[in-house]
């Protein structure tokens, strides 16, 4: 918890309850159903937490805007965003119908209303939205076929709706195709932690 209020000070007492509870409940869950390493649950808050929130540093997101967490596995980024933007609507979606359970038991033990978690492929995910979040799920050539159908046109946020994507490692080959339009910000210019470097949030108008 220290590192989301160290960079997030300015929670309310019902996000830091909120934010507080997904140890236990991950943990929890993890032992029944793997959807984090478990070399790595120890890690929740920087490595999967903290690392959804580095999307909200690329985009705040305004009051009403509607965002599809694509291949959400257990929960991230969508979770921890749909915490920070209360007044926000999330979809989640994932193709393993047992990560989707997690997703579903988490948001309902933490009290979420602003998000639902459906057992779905990309591919059939017909509903359209400003933005698509999604942490590592595929190549960014191959996200963008699938849901280009699913991004609206009309566009009321600071940045033009789009695809919001954090990846890790070498990445200029999947957004070469882009290059003139994409946005690539190291996540280690806004948080310290050694675990972020080469690690990006990547912005795509769509």
């Amino acid at each position: 918890m220290q590192n989301i209020e160290k960079y997030f000070p300015k929670l309310t007492d019902e996000q830091r309850r909120q934010f507080a509870a997904l140890d236990a409940l991950y943990h929890e869950w993890n032992e029944k159903i793997n959807v984090i390493s478990r070399k790595d649950i120890d890690n929740l808050y920087p490595h999967h937490v903290l690392h959804s929130l580095a999307i909200a540093r690329m985009l705040t997101f305004r009051p009403g805007t509607r965002i599809l967490d694509f291949g959400t596995g257990g929960g991230f980024p969508g979770i921890p965003l749909a915490i920070l933007f209360p007044e926000c609507q999330f979809k989640m979606i994932d193709g393993t119908g047992k990560k989707i359970r997690v997703v579903q038991e988490v948001a309902k033990s933490i009290g979420l209303r602003n998000c639902v978690a459906e057992h779905l492929r990309g591919e059939d995910e017909h509903d359209h939205f400003d933005f698509v979040v999604s942490r590592a799920v595929m190549p960014l050539p191959d996200l963008v076929k699938i849901v280009r159908k699913n991004i609206s046109k009309k566009s009321s946020n600071a940045l033009p709706n789009g695809i919001l994507c954090l990846k890790g490692g070498a990445v200029q080959a999947e957004v070469a195709p882009f290059r003139h339009i994409v946005q690539m910000q190291p996540i280690s210019d806004w948080f310290d932690d050694e675990w972020f470097k080469e690690k990006y949030c990547i912005y795509l108008p769509m």
